[in-house]
């Protein structure tokens, strides 16, 4: 029977990037995915984006991933405006602010995914195992038993659950989680603009939900996020081309100029969900398995890339000490620490997103004056941004630029 030292489900980002991050590391590893994902011919914009900040870039540019995706298509924004509808509430956030050259990329996830997938496919330490679904997972005292649909077994000593939100692995590990919906839908689409996004992002606080723009490859493309209430998001979903077109310059103030759809409209509905327990006997599960936030900042990749650098920084460490990776106490302090990152951002978040629930006129007043102000205080916005970019806090070693890490 095959053994492995490490069994990642999941061949989207984070579990490309959590196996990518053990190359090297004496641990052998499997990547097992349901899908054959084919290789896209990206003559059209994907839907789903993600706005990569500077600590994912960091990961992928040491797990030389990032080249791959500069190859391809992306786009880097140096600004981001933040304002409210109808009031004079607005925030700009600018490259300079941090001393950097930019805030962030813009990315379509199967262009990360592609890239990362180039790196993984040259490493003789790392099996990926597709398109095959897992049948049954038995957790042992020493080792997990693993069996796929085409009949193949091997054993493990631990378990990855990089599965996404709905995770096979978490509900199999009987992993408790909490969650509430936000009654919301978002609709996402791409968008053609008569007036170039400027290497800017752009972020609209509607009475009915907050409208993103995200900067494309393209200068006169646009990938959108609008996050409405259920009942105005079937409604706007509903709307023919031209209908919706309106809507959208509407909703974006005519800052672009004309807009237009450029793709068709998808959705889906808005769920936060918290896993209370990561780790259990030979399984941990990362990224929107233990974790999803609500998408106004688009933090949610980049708390799942952090996530799997940071497994992987922990099992190294382990290993390299002689001790069982698969053993949950020397997992613990990798839990805690992660656990308190997506707390913190799911609060972050949070509070972002109350800040600006509510039409009441006085409302709309103080918070007017509350942004405004925050506008003015050059350390304040300083604050703010280096944690969404992802400067601050307590990051991996692989987010830390190679002359930087801690040999």
């Amino acid at each position: 029977m095959q053994h492995y030292d490490l069994v990642i489900v999941g061949a989207g980002m984070i579990g490309l990037t959590a196996a990518l991050a053990l190359k090297d590391s004496g641990l052998s590893v499997a990547v097992v995915d349901s899908q054959e994902y084919p290789i896209p011919s990206f003559d059209k914009p994907e839907l789903r984006v993600s706005a990569i900040n500077l600590s994912s870039e960091q990961i992928f540019e040491n797990l030389g991933a990032w080249q791959g995706v500069a190859s391809r298509r992306m786009q880097a924004y140096q600004n981001m405006h933040v304002w409210e509808q109808d009031s004079f509430a607005r925030i700009e956030f600018n490259h300079q602010d941090i001393q950097r050259n930019h805030l962030g990329t813009i990315v379509e996830n199967e262009v990360v995914r592609q890239a990362l997938l180039d790196q993984v496919k040259e490493q003789a330490d790392i099996d990926l195992i597709c398109p095959v679904t897992i049948t049954s997972i038995a957790f042992g005292q020493s080792e997990c038993f693993i069996s796929l649909s085409n009949e193949q077994t091997f054993t493990a000593k631990l378990v990855i659950g990089a599965d996404g939100a709905n995770s096979y692995v978490r509900r199999v590990a009987n992993l408790p989680f909490t969650f509430w919906d936000y009654d919301h839908i978002a609709i996402v689409a791409t968008i053609e603009t008569e007036l170039e996004h400027n290497n800017t992002a752009r972020q609209a606080f509607t009475q009915d939900g907050p409208l993103a723009f995200l900067p494309l490859y393209d200068p006169n493309l646009c990938s959108i996020v609008w996050s409405q209430k259920v009942e105005k998001a079937e409604q706007l979903l509903a709307l023919d081309e031209s209908a919706f077109n309106q809507a959208i310059n509407v909703a974006i103030d005519g800052k672009l100029g004309v807009c237009k759809l450029a793709s068709p409209r998808v959705s889906y509905p808005l769920k936060m969900r918290y896993c209370r327990q990561w780790l259990a006997n030979r399984v941990m599960i990362i990224g929107d398995a233990a974790h999803t936030i609500h998408p106004l900042a688009g933090q949610g990749a980049n708390l799942g890339i952090a996530d799997a650098a940071a497994l992987a920084q922990t099992l190294i460490e382990v290993k390299n000490k002689g001790k069982d990776i698969g053993d949950v106490k020397y997992l613990r302090a990798l839990e805690r620490w992660r656990k308190a990152e997506a707390m913190k951002m799911i609060a972050t978040m949070e509070g972002f997103k109350r800040l600006f629930d509510g039409a009441n006129p006085l409302q709309k007043l103080v918070r007017g004056l509350g942004v405004s102000v925050t506008n003015q205080i050059a350390p304040l916005k300083r604050d703010i941004i280096s944690q969404a970019v992802g400067v601050d806090g307590n990051l991996p070693e692989l987010a830390k630029p190679a002359n930087a890490k801690v040999k």
